[in-house]
């Protein structure tokens, strides 16, 4: 640990020696010390089928024994092909534009946006409406269309100015795109989103961007969150998920018309001048082919309404704890909002077999969707413990 810097986190205080996981099998994680945690909180809302789980290993290992890695700069691969087909019929849009995490595909779709009005001839357009408490990423535009001053409050000078979606005021004839989080704004502590707030985005001039990065893939109920809503996404980002939690990869899934605006003749440079050197990696790719098959393998929708059922027993009689704020919960993602320091409670959860990270003080529960009944109360159960203590 000499000399690994970690994100979000003061060095001063971190404690190796009770943080370094070494390996992870289900929805346990080991640390150097040999204990053995349930991951709470999915390593940051990212695994769904479990650790190292053994179809998704195989697929990595035969996919890195053929091919590791080939650009997708004027090339393809297959594996990259067939998720971009397999994506697309997931959600009804049109082509994949793929890049390597959640704020590479955020930065993307925003350039994508700001391009697509010049390419028509319209290049006033180029404002840019995002909700209030907005999280989209750590990334320069990532974090001018995110909204929470404790992540970008210190970069503000590096960052361009967006509006808030209050009414219809707000999508104004300069306005390139609007993006929203729907249901649930995970880092602002799972703050919940009423279906109906997204009613007024419905045929909209502007692009809408639907940041599905955190929700995706079963978290909300449904495969994607927006199914839920009236939202209906010109441009869809993806990542976290995407691979089972596996590795890196996200991206960014567009409609037809946003499309056939980037496409001309080689002498036009109207072709989208934006990539990722390791985008469509087909050893990710492979990794997310297989999540993909292993929903319908392990029926990973019906279990997470499981999980959901269960979390929400388990939360009604924690909502009248005298330390508890507020429960709230979207599906299979839980944050728990208490009157006092979530930090210490999560360390007396660690130490009683459990790892999750709080939000402030918003305890966060966003089990792997592979998680058992016993495994949620056992959670529950120790959480139980560590506010009577």
């Amino acid at each position: 640990m000499a000399h690994l810097w970690l994100p979000f986190t003061q060095m001063r205080s971190f404690r190796p020696q009770t943080r370094t996981f070494v390996r992870g099998s289900g929805t346990m994680l080991e640390d150097a010390r040999g204990t053995r945690v349930y991951d709470a909180v999915s390593s940051i809302w990212t695994i769904l089928h479990g650790h190292c789980h053994p179809r998704i290993v195989e697929a990595i290992a035969r996919q890195a024994a053929t091919l590791d890695h080939a650009t997708l700069l004027g090339a393809s691969n297959p594996a990259a092909a067939t998720l971009a087909e397999r994506l697309c019929a997931l959600t009804d849009m049109d082509r994949a534009f793929f890049c390597s995490d959640g704020a590479s595909a955020i930065e993307a779709a925003i350039k994508m946006a700001a391009q697509y009005w010049q390419n028509l001839g319209r290049p006033q357009r180029r404002r840019f409406v995002r909700m209030a408490n907005a999280y989209h990423g750590d990334t320069i535009g990532a974090m001018s269309v995110s909204d929470i001053g404790l992540f970008k409050s210190r970069f503000g000078e590096l960052t361009f100015e967006t509006r808030a979606l209050r009414d219809g005021a707000a999508l104004g004839p300069d306005v390139a795109a609007v993006i929203v989080e729907p249901l649930v704004q995970a880092a602002a502590g799972m703050q919940l989103v009423d279906r109906t707030a997204y009613d007024a985005l419905r045929d909209i001039e502007p692009l809408l961007i639907v940041d599905e990065i955190a929700t995706g893939f079963g978290r909300t109920g449904t495969m994607f969150a927006y199914e839920q809503t009236a939202l209906r996404p010109d441009v869809l980002c993806l990542g976290k998920s995407i691979t089972g939690g596996a590795l890196a990869l996200s991206c960014a899934l567009v409609r037809r018309r946003v499309y056939d605006a980037f496409l001309g003749d080689d002498g036009a440079r109207v072709h989208f001048f934006h990539g990722h050197s390791y985008a469509g990696n087909p050893v990710a790719c492979a990794a997310a082919l297989a999540s993909l098959d292993l929903f319908d393998e392990e029926t990973t929708l019906e279990r997470a309404a499981g999980i959901a059922r269960r979390a929400g027993a388990r939360l009604q009689n924690l909502r009248h704890h005298p330390l508890v704020l507020e429960a709230r919960q979207c599906g299979a993602m839980i944050g728990i909002e208490l009157r006092g320091d979530a930090w210490r409670v999560a360390d007396r959860l660690y130490e009683a077999g459990h790892f999750t990270r709080p939000i402030g003080d918003v305890l966060q529960f966003v089990p792997p969707l592979c998680s058992t009944d016993i495994e949620i109360d056992a959670f529950f159960d120790a959480l139980s413990g560590a506010l009577a203590s």
